[in-house]
């Protein structure tokens, strides 16, 4: 963890109450955590500390954008995000993660590294199904939007003359033919 170094918050100096931390996030962030799914990334995070005298109350905020691809068309565009965090910390004999709201540190600790915390904040701001907007609007025109289109199941034209299809006249006939 010695490469997020500058997300170490040390708590034991600081007086009881609330204090506020920022945190501008890009692409190198994401790099250190070998995640390539962003082209790009620009997303500030506040972090709100509230010391207390036994626990330490953490709320993540993040808003921003990151650069990924549109699972229809393949291309690239800026995903707006925006999500919240809420993290206790309490103190005990050892370390222990298991609960995702409740992160207990060993007595005698006296910073708490919050990268981690800051990078699932984020990935999970991301909605799952990218579709790029000009996709949703219709303004964005590609080769693959086309072919897609091409693909796309027809709708089936009636008869107007009542007339049906002599394959189903055939099967009709084994339905009475059995009476």
């Amino acid at each position: 963890m010695k490469k997020f170094k500058e997300f170490d918050i040390p708590f034991v100096g600081l007086k009881q109450g609330k204090h506020q931390f920022d945190f501008e996030i890009k692409k190198e962030f994401f790099d250190a955590f070998e995640f390539d799914e962003y082209n790009d990334a620009d997303v500030h995070v506040d972090l709100i500390l509230d010391k207390k005298s036994n626990m330490l109350e953490l709320t993540f905020t993040c808003k921003g954008f990151v650069n990924v691809y549109c699972d229809l068309s393949n291309e690239p565009y800026d995903q707006k995000i925006k999500g919240k965090l809420h993290l206790l910390v309490k103190f005990g004999d050892e370390y222990n993660d298991e609960n995702e709201e409740v992160l207990i540190l060993p007595h005698g600790e006296y910073q708490i590294n919050v990268a981690q915390y800051i990078y699932e904040m984020i990935v999970l701001s991301v909605p799952n199904k990218r579709v790029h907007p000009g996709v949703k609007d219709g303004t964005l025109s590609t080769e693959v939007l086309e072919k897609l289109e091409a693909f796309q199941p027809k709708e089936v034209k009636e008869n107007n003359e009542g007339e049906t299809d002599p394959r189903w006249d055939q099967l009709k006939k084994l339905l009475t033919d059995n009476k």
